[in-house]
């Protein structure tokens, strides 16, 4: 396989919801989890797991309790579509057939990974702040979207969902995790029925970064 750049990897990364059922390598999968490995958290603790779920009983478990998640999400955002402009309305649509194609085939994946974390190895800086925390994550994500990455530089269709996290307690059971771990997401994972990858859609810098205080708009200009 062809290397594939950093930034040809960010810009191209995308969220894949068709995935085929065919194995996927140890040793691919080796290489995606050493990559989670190398991400940085907070004091090095890496204070994450996660299990690699091929079991077709357990899968099918995780797929069973995602499935009536996406139901649920799925139901609030078509009822938004009225309201929207054509061109998002049609953006939209294809998200949410490629989320219903993925609600229906979640556990026939080649691999699930949960992502789990121990908060008791965590430095949450804002826990005491009147708002929702979030820095705790900062230990976490980062092994994810190393993840992520290396999917994509190895031509394997993943998705980030965290649905799963709303029936933490059946899914700790399924999966035998023990307290005080939690969960944190849950990656389907497999070789892309449809071309998978490809040019992103996201916000332009200048609608998202500012110069030294809020509202001040960043005036950089890409090379």
């Amino acid at each position: 396989m062809a290397e594939i750049g950093l930034y040809e990897a960010m810009h191209t990364l995308r969220a894949v919801r068709r995935l085929r059922s065919d194995p996927i390598p140890d040793e691919v999968l080796h290489r995606v989890l050493e990559a989670a490995t190398w991400a940085p958290t907070g004091g090095n603790r890496q204070p994450w797991r996660v299990i690699v779920v091929k079991d077709s009983a357990r899968k099918k478990g995780l797929g069973a309790l995602y499935a009536d998640r996406w139901a649920v999400f799925a139901k609030m955002y078509r009822s938004r579509l009225a309201d929207l402009p054509p061109t998002a309305r049609d953006k939209t649509q294809r998200m949410l057939d490629a989320g219903d194609h993925l609600g229906a085939h979640f556990g026939d994946a080649p691999a699930i990974f949960v992502f789990c974390f121990n908060p008791k190895e965590m430095a949450i800086t804002d826990a005491k702040l009147e708002r929702i925390s979030v820095v705790g994550g900062a230990s976490i994500y980062t092994a994810v979207e190393n993840l992520l990455l290396a999917c994509r530089a190895e031509g394997l269709g993943c998705v980030l969902t965290t649905l799963l996290c709303e029936c933490e307690p059946q899914v700790r059971e399924l999966l035998a995790i023990p307290e005080p771990w939690g969960t944190a997401a849950a990656i389907p994972m497999g070789y892309p029925v449809l071309r998978g990858h490809g040019p992103i859609s996201r916000r332009p810098v200048a609608e998202l970064a500012f110069a030294d205080s809020w509202g001040t708009p960043f005036t950089g200009h890409s090379s």
